[in-house]
């Protein structure tokens, strides 16, 4: 039995051999492991029409099938052969065995539209996250995965994951904790670097006004994919863990490291880790976390710092700097915009005379 042979059923074309094919098969194959499989493998090839056309397309089969009883009963009054009403009692039993059939199919189809519906209203409505200036913020997703935002992170998801992945959007820095599912890799997309991952605990640095994406892996397996301008991604490699990358937007240039990645995590238990970091680096750091401006001269650039800080104020922290290297700082007030709000304040941080 095949679906062609089902399908000229339904539409009265087939020849006698056929018949008796269909007949066969409805006493004895259609409710066999078999039969079943054929119909389990049709259901799953169709296609759900999510619109109003599917109504009025069971409407118009119903139609059909009570024409077609309607113009048997006519034609057996009129012909009486033998081969007539056979023809007729199987119109009939044909009808009563597929009514009830169309109308769990029909019945299936509408609830799995209505599911549908209500699953798409819920990938549509999107959760953005901000993590304020000056605090982290934990956020739990509904796969079980965690994560933690840095200072003026932003993190957008779904209420619910469907599709073939987990996908959100990261700006700024996350520590991600994800729960483990090998049927859906959990992907950390960002404006040039994916990070796709599938159980596994992995930071990203990704601001906005940083020319590089940064990537630590603590433990499991990570890819990495570069966004292209057409749209397209292109795989740049699995890292292991222990390992950090930066990814430079501009060239494309990856530089990869391994051994001591805690500088990279601290952030997360409030500590600001630096090793042998310039002036420059410092300044940036604490420009994010404070949320200052901070301003330093040409002559001062170089100076290397390795230190540690926990927690500590804005203002303590620049006092340990002038005490380490020859630097001093100035703090400017701040200015009140026309909109009533005040500016940030900035340092300026020069070389000590």
């Amino acid at each position: 039995m095949t679906q062609e042979i089902l399908q000229k059923f339904l539409n009265n074309a087939c020849s006698e051999a056929e018949l008796q094919e269909v007949i066969h098969w409805a006493k004895n194959i259609a409710l066999s492991e078999e039969g079943t499989k054929m119909g389990l493998e049709s259901w799953e090839k169709y296609q759900l029409n999510d619109d109003l056309q599917s109504d009025e397309k069971f409407s118009l089969l119903f139609d059909k099938i009570q024409q077609k009883i309607d113009a048997n009963q006519s034609q057996t009054a009129k012909s009486g052969s033998k081969f007539m009403l056979y023809l007729n009692w199987m119109s009939r039993a044909a009808a009563i065995l597929l009514i009830p059939v169309l109308a769990f199919l029909f019945y299936t189809l509408s609830e799995k539209r209505l599911e549908s519906n209500q699953l798409s209203n819920l990938m549509m409505d999107s959760i953005e996250v901000v993590s304020p200036i000056g605090s982290r913020t934990v956020v739990q997703l509904s796969d079980g995965s965690v994560v933690h935002l840095n200072y003026g992170s932003k993190l957008k998801y779904p209420q619910v994951f469907a599709g073939e992945t987990r996908e959100v959007k990261l700006q700024g820095e996350g520590f991600f904790e994800v729960a483990h599912n090998p049927e859906k890799p959990f992907v950390v997309k960002t404006e040039n670097l994916n990070v796709k991952a599938l159980g596994t605990v992995f930071n990203v640095l990704a601001y906005a006004d940083n020319d590089f994406v940064e990537t630590t892996l603590v433990n499991g397996k990570v890819v990495l994919e570069q966004n292209l301008s057409d749209g397209k991604t292109l795989s740049l490699g699995a890292m292991v863990p222990g390992q950090h990358v930066d990814f430079y937007i501009e060239s494309g240039k990856m530089e990869c490291s391994s051994g001591n990645i805690e500088k990279y995590l601290a952030w997360k238990d409030g500590k600001m880790v630096f090793e042998d970091a310039t002036t420059t680096e410092v300044a940036k750091q604490l420009s994010r976390v404070y949320n200052v401006e901070i301003e330093i001269s040409e002559d001062i650039k170089d100076y290397l710092y390795t230190v540690t800080f926990i927690d500590e104020p804005l203002f303590q922290i620049l006092d340990l700097m002038a005490i380490a290297t020859p630097v001093t700082y100035k703090a400017l007030p701040r200015k009140k915009l026309p909109d009533g709000t005040f500016s940030k304040q900035k340092v300026i941080i020069t070389k000590r005379q």
